[in-house]
């Protein structure tokens, strides 16, 4: 078994964390985001785009998260997830989020948004967005727009999103 340790992104890094979302989507459309959000001063945290690596330094997962608001409230959207094809049901992808959530954390966010599969992110914590009164600018089915406030003793905001115009909702 391998073990996969994250770290937050370098200026290095970029080409690779490409290859990885080109290599996990069927189209460019998530790596092009990526790019565009990387871009976006007002989406893009330093410190919160975080990779997996094996032991020997090759980048296999990546996982994002940028600013965007709930009703005027900051929150965080993670988007996208990728993971290596040779390297998915590894631990590599969870690792990255695990990562990137815990980095949220230290940087003082709270809410984070997720659209994404029911099976896969409540292992995290994620639950229904609704049952934080959070709701998508879209239809989306209930159980895949998710939320999870990273401190439960503070307020999370209600209403709908707003994300980064990269986005393009």
């Amino acid at each position: 078994m391998t073990t996969w340790t994250a770290r937050a992104e370098t200026a290095a890094d970029v080409a690779a964390i490409r290859g990885i979302v080109l290599a996990a989507f069927p189209t460019a459309e998530e790596a092009d985001l990526v790019d565009a959000l990387r871009a976006d001063p007002d989406a893009w945290i330093e410190g919160l785009s975080l990779v997996a690596q094996a032991p020997d330094g090759t980048l296999v997962a990546h996982a994002l998260l940028t600013r965007c608001h709930v009703d005027g409230e900051p929150a965080l959207a993670l988007a996208p997830c990728a993971v290596l094809p040779a390297h998915q049901r590894t631990g590599a992808g969870s690792v990255a989020v695990r990562a990137a959530l815990d980095a949220a954390r230290a940087l003082g966010e709270n809410l984070v948004l997720v659209l994404g599969h029911a099976g896969y992110y409540p292992r995290f914590g994620f639950t229904p967005a609704s049952r934080f009164g959070v709701r998508a600018p879209f239809e989306v089915p209930d159980e895949a727009m998710m939320a999870m406030a990273l401190d439960d003793s503070r307020p999370v905001p209600t209403g709908t999103i707003r994300y980064a115009g990269a986005f393009g909702v």
